[in-house]
C-alpha cells in the first residue's frame, strides 16, 4: 500500500507545473495545497495507478482513498475520488458510514466536494435510495461543504429525473443559507433537475423567489427559456 501511495506523488510531482499551480490558487477561496498538474494529467496518472490495484478488495482501495485524502493535496484527492468511484458496483449500505467521515473529515473546497458527490455519493444513492434520508440530515450541519454535499450528491441523478421531492426539500432547508457555496450548490441541483422537471422546478422556484438569494437564483434559472427567467428575476412589490 505504501508503495503505491508513493507512486501517485511521485507522479503528481513529475508532472507538476508552476504555472499551473499559481493558477490553481485563483479559483479557490480557501487554502489549498496543489501540486500544480493538469486535470487531464491527474485523471491519467488515476487512471495508470489504479490498474496496479484493482485486484484489490475495496476496504483496501478505501484505505488509499482515505491516505490520499489525508495527505491534504487537490489533485491526491481527485484521485481518492475517482478510485472511490471505480468501486462502485461493490458499495454496500455501511458505505455511507465511510463516505460521511470522508466529507466531514477532509473535503475543504468545492471542486473536491463536487467531484467526490456527485460521482460517489451520486452512485451511492442512486444504489441505496432509502440512505437520502441521511443525506438530507447534512442540510444541517455547521460545516460548508457538508451542506454543499446534500445537493450536489444528486446532482447526476437529477439528470435522470430522480428524487424530485427530495430536491425540493433539500433546496428549501437551504433555501436562505447565507454561505454563497451552499447557495451554488442548490442552485445548480435545481438547474439539473429543472432539465427533466422545468414546470415543477419553476412553479418550486417562482414561490420562493422573492425570499432565494439572487445567487441560488440565477443559478437555478440559467438554463430556462429567456420568458421563464425574466419572470423569475422580477421581484413581487
Amino acid at each position: 500500500m505504501i508503495d503505491i501511495l508513493k507512486k501517485v506523488h511521485q507522479e503528481l510531482l513529475k508532472h507538476s507545473n508552476p504555472k499551473v499551480k499559481e493558477g490553481s490558487y485563483r479559483y479557490f477561496k480557501e487554502t489549498i495545497h496543489p501540486y500544480g498538474v493538469k486535470a487531464a494529467d491527474t485523471s491519467k496518472i488515476s487512471k495508470e495507478l489504479f490498474k496496479e490495484i484493482k485486484e484489490f478488495d475495496k476496504e483496501t482501495i478505501f484505505n488509499l482513498c482515505e491516505e490520499l485524502f489525508k495527505s491534504g493535496y487537490l489533485e491526491a484527492s481527485f484521485i481518492a475520488c475517482n478510485w472511490s468511484y471505480k468501486v462502485h458496483k461493490k458499495y454496500k449500505p455501511t458505505d455511507f458510514d465511510v463516505f460521511e467521515s470522508w466529507i466531514k473529515k477532509y473535503i475543504n473546497n468545492w471542486a473536491t466536494c463536487d467531484t467526490f458527490c456527485n460521482h460517489t455519493v451520486g452512485e451511492f444513492i442512486e444504489m441505496y435510495p432509502d440512505y437520502i434520508n441521511r443525506l438530507k440530515k447534512f442540510t444541517y450541519s455547521e460545516n460548508r461543504w457538508v451542506k454543499r454535499a446534500s445537493a450536489v450528491s444528486l446532482i447526476i441523478p437529477a439528470k435522470k429525473g430522480m428524487f424530485l421531492p427530495d430536491i425540493f426539500e433539500i433546496a428549501d432547508i437551504l433555501l436562505l443559507d447565507k454561505d454563497d457555496m451552499v447557495q451554488k450548490g442548490y442552485g445548480w441541483m435545481l438547474k439539473v433537475a429543472s432539465q427533466v422537471h422545468q414546470k415543477e422546478v419553476i412553479d418550486f422556484i417562482m414561490q420562493r423567489k422573492d425570499k432565494m438569494p439572487r445567487t441560488a437564483l440565477r443559478y437555478a434559472i440559467e438554463k430556462m427559456p429567456a420568458e421563464l427567467k425574466q419572470r423569475a428575476m422580477i421581484k413581487n412589490k
